[in-house]
C-alpha cells in the first residue's frame, strides 16, 4: 500500500456461472467480505495510506422484484441471498472508509459485453428467448461506460458515497433479449422459458433471473458523469459490430 494513491476493489466470485450450492454461496460471500477485510488490514498497517478507495458492489442489494418504480441509492434494501451478500460486502467497505479514505461504492447492474457476463449466457442457446414472462426489469450498463465510471470516480476527488452504476434506460428482459439476439444475428422466439423449469434447473438462483430491478442512474449523472452508450440498441450494436 505504501506506493498506492488509490485502490479499486473488484474481487468477488461470479454469481451466475454455477448453481448455488451451500459451498458456492459461502464462496460468493467470503470472496467479497474477506478480500475487503484483507484490504482493511493492509491500509490500516500502511505508513503512507492511499487517499481513495473505489469498490464494486451490485444493484442486487435492492433485491429482485417486479416493481416498476425507479430505485435510487436511498431505496430500501432487499433481504434475499444476494442482497444480504451485498450488504455484508458494503459493511466491510465502510470499515475502510473509517480509516479516512475517500470512498466510492459503485452498485453495478448487468454489464453488457460480448465476451462474457449476461449477454453470453442469454445468447448461449441456439435460439434466444425471454426468461419467465420477460417483464422483469434489467438495469444494464455497457462495459465501456462502466470502465469510464471507475475512472470518473478515481479522478473526481469530490465524489464520495454510493452510486448506481447502470445506464439511464433500463429494459425488460423480453426487450433486452430480443434486441441482443437481433444485434448478434441469432433467432429469437417470444415464448419465455417457463419459470418452473428455470427453478428446476437453477434452484435458488432462478429468483435472480426471474426477478429484476429498475434502477436509477440520476445520482451519478447529477455528479457530472456522461454516458457513451445510454441507449440499448446503439450499445448492443457497438458490442457486436466493433
Amino acid at each position: 500500500m505504501e506506493w498506492a494513491d488509490a485502490i479499486i476493489h473488484l474481487a468477488g466470485a461470479g454469481v451466475a456461472d454455477k448453481r448455488w450450492t451451500e459451498e458456492r454461496k459461502k464462496l460468493i460471500l467470503e470472496s467479497r467480505t474477506k478480500s475487503t477485510q484483507l484490504i482493511y488490514k493492509a491500509v490500516a498497517a500502511a505508513t503512507n495510506q492511499p487517499d481513495t478507495l473505489i469498490s464494486a458492489s451490485a444493484v442486487g442489494v435492492y433485491g429482485f422484484n417486479t416493481y416498476t418504480d425507479l430505485i435510487e441509492e436511498s431505496s430500501p434494501e432487499g433481504n434475499d441471498f444476494l442482497a444480504n451478500v451485498v450488504k455484508a460486502w458494503e459493511a466491510e467497505v465502510k470499515k475502510i472508509e473509517s480509516l479516512h479514505l475517500r470512498t466510492v461504492i459503485l452498485r453495478i447492474g448487468i454489464v453488457l459485453d460480448e465476451h462474457g457476463g449476461a449477454l453470453g449466457e442469454m445468447l448461449k442457446p441456439a435460439v434466444a428467448a425471454p426468461l419467465g414472462n420477460g417483464d422483469q426489469w434489467m438495469s444494464w450498463i455497457h462495459i465501456e461506460d462502466l470502465a469510464k465510471m471507475f475512472v470518473f470516480a478515481l479522478e473526481k476527488t469530490t465524489l464520495q458515497g454510493v452510486f448506481n452504476a447502470v445506464s439511464p434506460n433500463p429494459a425488460t428482459n423480453f426487450r433486452l433479449t430480443q434486441e441482443a439476439a437481433r444485434a448478434k444475428g441469432k433467432p429469437f422466439i417470444g415464448i419465455g422459458v417457463p419459470a418452473f423449469l428455470l427453478r428446476l434447473i437453477l434452484g435458488e438462483m432462478a429468483e435472480m433471473v426471474l426477478g429484476g430491478n429498475r434502477v436509477s442512474s440520476s445520482k451519478i449523472q447529477k455528479s457530472g458523469f456522461e454516458y457513451e452508450f445510454p441507449i440499448l440498441i446503439p450499445a448492443l450494436k457497438d458490442i457486436f459490430h466493433r
